[in-house]
């Protein structure tokens, strides 16, 4: 019986087949891709020696970002860049040939420590094996990559990938969506720090003029400043409603902030809300 017979019969029975993981892959710029789907956005740059990878999605997407980069190169991977911990963002790490090098900052690699995916033996082999505290470049000449890490936001260990020689910029969920972040404040997130953290990057890298984000289409360095100028004025807001006495529920449901930021969500489902980052900033704020 061929496969295609074999597939309407059990369909026909009532019982669901197995969906294949499918990503999808765009170029950015010149070598630099983007593969979405299964997670957070991964960034694929086909270097001299091999290809770089920003993150590898949720568990088992190993293959469907493999087939994706083969459709632009045979080349290997050989460095994988966790921007945090987050299991839709190193989640498949474990899928890949070694030897390859993970990178990460020594926070991430802590963090990380901790889930379950990381703990047998053989998952202990892609945990980061070169961490960095503030800066760290890797590779040279068209092929620079420099990692940058400001400070807690989205967690204690976020990093900024930077592809130098072609302006473009992975910010992982430091920067995911224009929308209230979700502040992840078991993995040291910080609402009171995020707005630091963002402008003092957009202030201190130069010649970005495109953005990866975490879970959006790319975008351009002036998103990424105007979604940290949204956190400032957030958290202004915030400090302000709470200084009057107001709950954070009160204070989120009377947010004070520009027009300019109406296109900006303030829930994201389940994950996150204007009231849950209200919440979390007052905790931390009366520590």
């Amino acid at each position: 019986m061929s496969g295609l017979v074999v597939s309407g019969v059990l369909v026909a029975l009532g019982f669901p087949l197995a969906q294949e993981n499918v990503a999808e892959i765009e170029q950015v710029k010149a070598n630099l891709y983007v593969i979405t789907g299964g997670g957070g956005n991964t960034a694929a740059l086909v270097a001299d020696d091999g290809v770089v990878l920003v993150d590898t999605k949720n568990p088992g997407w190993g293959s469907a970002i493999l087939d994706k980069v083969q459709t632009v190169t045979d080349k290997p991977i050989t460095h994988i860049i966790n921007t945090h911990t987050h299991g839709d963002h190193v989640g498949s790490n474990i899928d890949f040939s070694l030897p390859v090098e993970v990178v990460a900052h020594a926070n991430t690699k802590s963090n990380m420590e901790k889930m379950e995916a990381f703990q047998s033996a053989s998952g202990q082999r892609y945990l980061p094996s070169r961490t960095y505290d503030d800066r760290l470049t890797l590779l040279d000449g068209n092929d620079q990559i420099d990692l940058y890490h400001f400070g807690a936001g989205h967690t204690s260990g976020d990093t900024i990938v930077v592809f130098s020689g072609l302006g473009v910029a992975h910010t992982g969920d430091l920067f995911a969506w224009k929308g209230v972040p979700y502040i992840d404040v078991n993995n040291g997130g910080s609402g009171v720090q995020y707005p630091k953290t963002l402008l003092t990057a957009a202030d201190s890298i130069p010649g970005v003029d495109m953005v990866i984000p975490g879970h959006s289409p790319v975008m351009t360095w002036d998103d990424f400043r105007e979604f940290g100028e949204f956190n400032r004025d957030f958290l202004t807001s915030v400090e302000r409603g709470k200084a009057a006495g107001k709950t954070a529920a009160e204070t989120a449901a009377s947010l004070d902030l520009p027009a300019r930021y109406a296109n900006y969500a303030m829930s994201r489902g389940t994950l996150t809300s204007a009231e849950d980052n209200a919440t979390k900033i007052y905790a931390e704020l009366d520590r």
